[in-house]
């Protein structure tokens, strides 16, 4: 396996604020753009060539990234014009695959934090003899998801929109977001038209007889399309529950990168990350929380299960739980903004204002 296809176009919209000035997975986690550790696993699989399918904001991967040579790979870069959607965005970049037809390309989600034993995956794929491979995974309530039952060796049977009533719920598998294609399947997807695989490829290929294989594995599996998630996931790859060779720094209860400015006796705990040019003042608390470059915590803060965007400020002795911070917002001292609160880029709370939680 030496080709892959990452799609990167998503605009993000359930992740705002996070995502008004950055794509998602250019959102740092764990210390680095999320799309780092995507393309580090891929290289550890044996990826030598990924063509990236960009879209929203798409100007900002190829000057981070360049040619990938820094990575070990080959990078390259094709931006949508107008919004093609899954099946679309990989129909789109097929001019840039080197792949003969029988040859298998894996297809990765750019919003997936997962242990995927990758080569296991093409394994499955050659050896079933399978026109398409897809990786499932199973979860305790899939009512949120789109079920994909398999028979006894493997065999995807149908694919199920999500279930409305417990009767509906035959299988606890669902399509975790990595794929590997014959590279003649790719070219049958119609070009210049917004296409889904999940809704249009994948079940059109089924009712036409194409062999389609599921395998299941259930290591680490998080869709960090949510900012809760996101919080997660990068605590996750810090404390090591999520496998990345790309973690900037050793695996333990917190990752400080080399500029951050921490306090000694601030506490940084369950997976904190403080990105560069960070300062985190006296006294702070931050539990499970991702503190983006050059954002300011003030004295005796306590935040947790929080992100804090690039550049913001937060006061002395201000409580933040479940909260998002845009870039560049300032939250003035003794605040308390809990239970999955959004504030806005350049937003200004001014000091003592605000005790507020959106589960109120």
């Amino acid at each position: 396996m030496t080709e892959a296809i990452l799609l990167v176009g998503g605009k993000g919209t359930r992740l705002r604020p996070l995502t008004v000035h950055t794509p998602k997975p250019m959102v740092p986690a764990a210390g680095v753009p999320f799309l780092t550790h995507q393309l580090a696993r891929a290289r550890a699989a044996g990826v030598e060539h990924i063509v990236l399918a960009t879209s929203y904001l798409a100007e900002v991967f190829e000057p981070y990234f360049g040619d990938g040579s820094e990575l070990g790979l080959h990078l390259e870069y094709v931006t949508e014009q107008e919004p093609l959607g899954t099946g679309g965005a990989i129909r789109n970049v097929a001019s840039r695959l080197h792949s003969g037809p029988d040859d298998p390309v894996l297809i990765f989600n750019g919003d997936i934090l997962t242990g995927l034993d990758i080569a296991a995956l093409v394994d499955t794929h050659r050896t079933s003899g399978a026109e398409v491979s897809l990786h499932l995974t199973r979860v305790e309530d899939p009512r949120a998801f789109g079920l994909v039952p398999t028979d006894h060796t493997g065999r995807v049977t149908a694919f199920l929109e999500k279930p409305q009533t417990p009767e509906e719920i035959v299988t606890d598998q669902i399509n975790a977001g990595a794929y590997v294609f014959n590279r003649s399947v790719i070219d049958t997807i119609p070009a210049g038209r917004p296409v889904s695989v999940e809704r249009e490829t994948f079940p059109g290929l089924l009712a036409d007889g194409a062999h389609l294989q599921g395998m299941v594995d259930s290591t680490y599996w998080l869709d960090l399309g949510t900012p809760q998630a996101f919080v997660r996931g990068s605590a996750d790859l810090v404390l090591g529950r999520a496998p990345s060779p790309a973690v900037p720094g050793r695996r333990g209860d917190r990752l400080v990168l080399e500029t951050a400015e921490v306090a000694g006796d601030a506490k940084l705990t369950g997976g904190t990350v403080a990105g560069p040019r960070t300062v985190i003042g006296p006294g702070a608390r931050i539990d499970g929380s991702a503190v983006l470059e050059g954002a300011v915590i003030g004295e005796g803060a306590q935040i947790r299960d929080s992100l804090i965007g690039a550049g913001a400020h937060i006061g002395a002795r201000t409580v933040l739980d479940g909260a998002v911070i845009g870039d560049g917002a300032r939250i003035g001292a003794d605040n308390e903004l809990r239970g999955g609160i959004r504030i806005w880029c350049d937003a200004e709370i001014p000091a003592a204002s605000v005790r507020f939680s959106s589960d109120q």
